[in-house]
């Protein structure tokens, strides 16, 4: 049986802080040593080359190791998954999940927040876009749903992943074997490695079945509901979270999904937080969360029709600003519009993620008694 989750989010103040963790250990709300993911925002371009990335995870990572009694080669086994840019409004954070000792968790027979993690056998830059990384990624993703004692596949409600990316490096090395790659363009291998683990995360949950290598980034009908992916070049393999709920373990957390069909699907988000267990009235206000609102988690991407609700946009033609941060920017500024808060984990690249020009949406709410863990803003 898993053990009961604690789930805080908390602000980065600047690029190297992780005051809000160490914060969180010294009121003796979390124990380092209990420090099982963290999933978070950074500032930088959220390219290929955005070192930000790199420096959160240092910086996170140096106070689980000052704080807790696991070595730092035993923290690095830790999945941090970072999403660069904070385009727009969106504002830097970090949302940990930590275990609990049962007798410290709130009994309930009800469905409550659970976690698995796990890594994948490394991930070759010839399997990048085909099906080797598709298998290597969907075997991850059930050892992580038996670790958080998941058996159905419906309870699971977000799969968060990083995995790598091309780069020049090693695009050579495939080379100097003899092998090809999907593309040598680095900043496009980004959504292709996204959208590659997308799909391993669909067939590791029975929402598809196995594709075949020419329908990666062109069968958008061929996507997960629960798959969140980033990549980046800090790592050789998927580091892959998976977030659900199951009964018995107590806890005063639950996760639910739902989809935005289209960049400005506000219904999508709001789905989400009714699906983990919150009472809404039928037109929903930021003010009706009450501080129960913990995080959403969403990924999105410009519509290949290069159209929102049959009006056309310029994003996909734009040399100017990439479109990934225009979009970024926008579903952030609909999402905090919701919640109330910008500090809210919106990622961008999600073919096979959600329909064409939208995306997976995940909503973890705290159903325990007061006083409330969530986010309450100074003003709505």
């Amino acid at each position: 049986m898993p053990e009961p989750i604690e789930v805080r989010k908390v602000p980065i103040n600047h690029v190297t802080d992780a005051s809000g963790l160490a914060k969180l250990i010294d009121e003796g709300i979390i124990e380092a040593d209990r420090v099982i993911a963290i999933i978070g925002k950074t500032e930088g371009n959220g390219g290929v080359n955005d070192y930000t990335r790199i420096i959160a995870d240092r910086a996170f990572r140096e106070v689980l190791v000052e704080k807790g009694t696991r070595s730092l080669d035993e923290v690095k086994q830790i999945p941090i998954v970072w999403s660069g840019g904070t385009d727009g409004v969106l504002s830097p954070h970090a949302t940990i999940f930590a275990t609990l000792p049962p007798e410290k968790a709130i009994p309930t027979d009800e469905p409550r927040l659970t976690v698995g993690f796990a890594m994948s056998e490394p991930i070759l830059p010839e399997e990048i876009g085909r099906r080797g990384m598709i298998e290597k990624v969907a075997a991850g993703v059930r050892e992580a749903m038996k670790r958080a004692g998941i058996d159905d596949p419906a309870d699971v409600h977000y799969v968060q992943t990083k995995t790598p990316l091309l780069t020049i490096h090693t695009i050579r090395d495939a080379k100097s074997r003899g092998k090809t790659v999907w593309t040598e363009n680095t900043h496009e291998s980004m959504d292709l490695s996204n959208g590659t683990t997308a799909l391993g995360i669909a067939v590791a949950l029975g929402e598809i079945e196995m594709p075949d290598d020419a329908d990666v980034m062109h069968r958008r009908d061929l996507y997960s509901s629960v798959a969140s992916c980033s990549s980046g070049v800090e790592l050789d393999r998927a580091q892959i979270v998976v977030v659900g709920n199951t009964r018995g373990i107590g806890g005063r957390y639950r996760i639910g999904h739902s989809v935005m069909r289209d960049a400005l699907d506000t219904d999508g988000i709001w789905a989400a937080i009714r699906d983990a267990g919150l009472e809404l009235p039928e037109r929903p206000h930021p003010s009706d969360l009450k501080g129960r609102l913990v995080n959403v988690f969403l990924k999105c991407e410009a519509s290949s029709d290069g159209q929102v609700r049959g009006r056309r946009n310029a994003m996909l033609d734009d040399s100017d600003v990439h479109w990934h941060r225009q979009i970024k920017a926008c579903v952030g500024g609909v999402t905090a519009s919701v919640t109330g808060d910008p500090a809210v984990f919106v990622s961008v690249s999600a073919t096979h993620q959600g329909p064409d020009g939208g995306g997976p949406v995940a909503a973890i709410v705290d159903l325990g008694p007061e006083p409330v863990t969530g986010y309450t803003p100074a003003s709505i």
